[in-house]
């Protein structure tokens, strides 16, 4: 095949508006061919939940018709894991004469080696490749100490990336229309399958109703969100009976939607408390995604302050599965876990009660909660999961002090006073008082309810001890 190519590949990128990669890709005078490669052991391996697998499902059939109208078709490859890619990436670009392959970065240690090898193999075929950066609002390392080391405080952090940000990064257009392949060309790749034949998983019509698919939807509610909620966002977010959020951290997640896009957003709208806020979540999840790169051990498992490794964490089966279940009998702590087992999704606020409910309470690892979430959200993301969890845990960079330990009762009767939240997801408490609602008595307390698994100050003591010798 002597016409060359421009090659596309997707991964966490599922869009056509401001995507780097696909742009850059099509300002060349060649066709341009896309893939994605499914590799179902290695979403296994990173516990990728299934409601976030059927929501990159959905949301790559969007990305079809959307490709289509560029002229561009989507192709689809399905391996085991990472280590068939490399070869893989060099039989397409052989076979189709590919002058340059375009991605976006991604930023954890698998990730980042199999991209390694890539470009390896890219490199011994003579194919050029070009690494775009997507995820991020400022580029990797650009942010320092005076030092020139990274930042381990978010306020300092973030000062610096606001500084920064005074010129926004640009976001790129949805290109025009490509070239199209001729109709005499092989339009069937090597080793490709069909949609189809790639196994995704079934999750429930109420989860795909409650976040449905597409950039076009994306936008519609960060438009939305930026009208008139996100001036309350100050008072409303912290409420879980309130759709105070702005729920649009699972198209973030999966590249449904960019920071860039968000950060953007925020700019046109009126400033107040409830902006600079939400601009601050959006620098949060900067902060740990340079977190990621700049402390790699944080995708492998292990705490930014190694010297919490020397915590003596509680091995309790049966607590773990009760905390699991939402069934602790602690209101706000099980009402927030159905919440995540029944929506695929957790109020942020709720995260950090029950993220401290069961590091410090139960003093139960951190990493088990963390993976109980990745394999639970429809926004799993492995820097801000984990560094919400570091964070809970006071193990990770710019964490709470060990300490600082939330009580979640007085939580729930602060953000959930007339329990609205709780009556919902555990209707067997919906006939106490708001005052019983928060933590019922062995009196009034339903038989089918079950009662504390901890003492609430007896764990409290015990994490203080735990934690103050490290």
């Amino acid at each position: 095949m002597s016409a060359q190519h421009e090659l596309v590949w997707f991964r966490n990128d599922l869009r056509t508006i401001d995507n780097p990669a696909l742009y850059h890709a099509c300002q060349s005078t060649q066709p341009v061919i896309a893939i994605y490669i499914a590799t179902p052991q290695q979403w296994h391996q990173h516990d990728d939940a299934a409601v976030k697998l059927d929501f990159w499902h959905r949301n790559l059939v969007q990305l079809e018709k959307e490709l289509a109208e560029l002229n561009i078709e989507l192709h689809f490859f399905q391996h085991d894991n990472y280590q068939q890619i490399p070869d893989l990436i060099a039989t397409i670009c052989q076979q189709w004469a590919v002058n340059q392959v375009h991605v976006n970065a991604e930023l954890a240690v698998n990730e980042s080696q199999r991209d390694a090898n890539v470009i390896e193999r890219c490199q011994d075929i003579g194919v050029a490749y070009q690494e775009h950066h997507d995820q991020l609002l400022l580029p990797p390392a650009s942010i320092r100490t005076k030092t020139g080391t990274p930042y381990k405080v978010f306020t300092a952090f973030s000062t610096q990336a606001r500084q920064r940000l005074a010129t926004p990064p640009s976001l790129y257009p949805v290109p025009n229309p490509c070239k199209k392949i001729s109709d005499n060309a092989t339009k069937r790749l090597s080793g490709q399958c069909q949609f189809a034949d790639i196994h995704w998983p079934t999750v429930s019509k109420k989860i795909q109703t409650f976040w449905p698919a597409g950039q076009q939807e994306a936008l519609t509610r960060l438009t939305e969100f930026c009208q008139q909620p996100i001036q309350h966002y100050k008072t409303d977010r912290d409420t879980p009976s309130l759709a105070g959020t702005s729920r649009l951290s699972p198209y973030l997640a999966s590249g449904i939607l960019s920071a860039a896009q968000c950060w953007h957003a925020t700019l046109h709208c009126e400033m107040s408390d409830g902006v600079h806020i939400w601009q601050n979540e959006l620098l949060w999840r900067e902060f740990y995604k340079h977190t990621l790169i700049d402390f790699p051990q944080v995708s492998k498992h292990k705490p930014l302050k190694l010297q919490t490794e020397q915590i003596e964490w509680r091995h309790d089966e049966e607590q773990l599965v009760a905390w699991q279940d939402g069934k602790t009998g602690i209101p706000i702590v099980d009402a927030a876990m159905r919440q995540l087992l029944t929506r695929g999704w957790m109020h942020n606020r709720l995260r950090m009660i029950v993220a401290m409910f069961l590091t410090k309470h139960l003093l139960i690892d951190w990493r088990l909660g963390e993976r109980w979430f990745m394999q639970h959200l429809i926004d799993g993301d492995l820097s801000a999961n984990n560094g919400g969890w570091q964070w809970c845990a006071s193990t990770g960079s710019d964490s709470v002090p060990y300490f600082r330990i939330f009580n979640p009762v007085t939580q729930s009767q602060r953000f959930d006073p007339k329990g609205i939240f709780i009556r919902h997801y555990l209707p067997e408490l919906a006939h106490l008082s708001d005052k019983d609602i928060h933590l019922p008595s062995a009196k009034n307390r339903p038989e089918n309810y079950p009662s504390p698994i901890v003492d609430l100050k007896r764990g409290r003591l015990r994490a203080l001890s735990a934690f103050k010798g490290v």
